[in-house]
C-alpha cells in the first residue's frame, strides 16, 4: 500500500515529537536527580540534628520528582480519570495500596493520580522489582527507603525476611504513611498463562484481566505494620475515616488500573509520547483493616477474593467503557483528576535552575583548587 504524503508528515510529526521528547527527559534527569543527591549530602549535619526536618526535606523533593515524571505523560495528553471511594480523605493515615500489574506504565501513572492527595506521594514507600534499581530513578528510589524485591522461588524466603527487616528500620523512622505493592508479582502478559493453570489446578476463578496475587509480601506488611489487637480488634477499629486516629496501618486500598481496549502504557510511550491522547482510569475501593484476616489461609481467600472483584470490574469496564456503580447505587460517579501545568512548569524551571547553580558552583571550585 503506497504511503500518502498526509501520513509521511504525520510519521514524520510523531518521530520528531518523539525525538525532542526523549532529548527534554535526559536533560531533566541529568538535572533534577543530581541535584536531589546533592541537596541532600548539603543536607546531611540537619540529618543529624533533626532528623525528622531532613525527611520532611527529602519528601518534597521527592514529590518533586514524581510530578517531573508525571508531567512527560500529563503534556503527552496521557490523563486519569478516578472511580470508586475518594482516597484524599485517607491522605494522613496510614494505608497499603493494592495494585493490578500490566506495564511499566502502572507506576507512572500512579505518580500521576497520586500527585494530588496531600501528603502521599512525599511519605510513600514503594515495592518494586529489583530489577527498577538498576534504572536512572534507582538511586532516588534507594535514597528514599523503597524496596527492590527480587522474585522467584529461590529467592522468596530471603526477600521477605529483608521486607520486614527494612518496614522495621524505615516505615516509622522516616514517617511513612502509604506503602505501594503489585501483589502479582510481574506484569499481565508474563504471569497470565502459569496464573490460570494454577487456578484450573486448585479450583479457583479463571481470570483473563489480572492474575491471582502472591500472599508472602501483603502478609508481612500486614504483620509488621498493623498496631497491636485490642480484644481481636486492631486500634484502629473505628471505620469512620475522621475518627481513625490510631498509629499502625488502618486501610487497605485496593486500586484498580484499567486502560480503554485493555492496551496498557509502558514506559516508552509515556517518554516519547507517540501514542495519541489516553484516558486511563483507576478504582479505588476501601477497607479497614480490622476486616482483614490475620491468618494465613484466610488472608490467602480474602486476596484472591479482592482480585476475583478486579477482574468483574474490568470486564465491565472492557465492556461499557466505566466501571459499575457501588453496590446499591445506580450510577457510578467518576472524577477527572488534573495537575497544574503552572506548578508543573514551576518544579520544571527549578529542576533546571538548580542544575545551572551547581555546575556554577563546581565550576567555581574547580578554578579555586586548580
Amino acid at each position: 500500500m503506497a504511503v500518502t504524503l498526509e501520513q509521511a508528515r504525520r510519521v514524520g510529526y510523531t518521530c520528531l515529537k518523539a525525538l525532542l521528547r526523549f532529548a527534554f527527559m535526559v536533560a531533566n534527569n541529568l538535572v533534577a536527580i543530581p541535584s536531589y543527591i546533592l541537596y541532600l549530602i548539603m543536607l546531611q549535619p540537619l540529618r543529624m540534628l533533626d532528623s525528622k526536618s531532613f525527611w520532611y526535606i527529602e519528601g518534597v523533593l521527592f514529590k518533586w520528582l514524581l510530578a517531573m515524571v508525571a508531567s512527560w505523560g500529563w503534556w503527552a495528553g496521557y490523563t486519569v480519570v478516578e472511580w470508586g471511594d475518594d482516597v484524599k480523605a485517607l491522605s494522613e493515615d496510614e494505608a497499603m495500596v493494592l495494585v493490578n500489574h500490566q506495564a511499566t506504565g502502572d507506576v507512572c501513572t500512579l505518580m500521576m493520580c497520586l500527585q494530588d492527595k496531600g501528603t502521599v506521594v512525599r511519605q510513600m514507600m514503594w515495592l518494586m522489582d529489583h530489577i527498577f534499581k538498576y534504572t536512572n530513578f534507582g538511586i532516588v528510589s534507594l535514597i528514599h527507603g523503597d524496596f527492590f524485591i527480587r522474585q522467584g522461588r529461590t529467592h522468596r524466603d530471603q526477600q521477605l525476611v529483608l521486607l520486614k527487616d527494612h518496614l522495621e528500620k524505615y516505615y516509622r523512622s522516616r514517617n511513612r504513611k502509604w506503602i505501594v505493592l503489585f501483589p502479582e508479582g510481574g506484569f499481565l502478559r508474563k504471569r497470565r498463562e502459569t496464573s490460570q493453570a494454577f487456578a484450573k489446578k486448585n479450583n479457583l476463578p479463571f481470570l483473563k484481566h489480572v492474575t491471582l496475587p502472591r500472599l508472602g509480601a501483603t502478609q508481612v506488611i500486614l504483620k509488621t505494620l498493623v498496631a497491636p489487637q485490642e480484644n481481636g480488634t486492631p486500634a484502629s477499629g473505628d471505620t469512620v475515616i475522621k475518627e481513625s486516629k490510631a498509629k499502625g496501618l488502618q486501610w487497605v486500598i485496593d486500586t484498580t488500573i484499567a486502560y480503554p481496549k485493555g492496551e496498557p502504557i509502558d514506559i516508552q510511550t509515556w517518554i516519547l509520547g507517540y501514542r495519541q491522547p489516553t484516558v486511563t482510569h483507576v478504582h479505588y475501593r476501601i477497607f479497614p483493616v480490622k476486616d482483614v484476616p490475620a491468618e494465613p489461609e484466610a488472608l490467602t481467600d480474602w486476596l484472591y477474593q479482592r482480585f476475583i472483584e478486579k477482574e468483574d470490574l474490568l470486564t465491565h469496564f472492557y465492556e461499557t467503557g466505566a466501571f459499575p456503580p457501588p453496590k446499591g447505587q445506580t450510577k457510578a460517579i467518576s472524577r477527572e483528576m488534573t495537575l497544574s501545568n503552572l506548578w508543573l512548569v514551576g518544579i520544571q524551571s527549578l529542576a533546571f535552575l538548580s542544575g545551572g547553580m551547581w555546575y556554577c558552583i563546581f565550576q567555581y571550585l574547580y578554578h579555586c583548587l586548580f
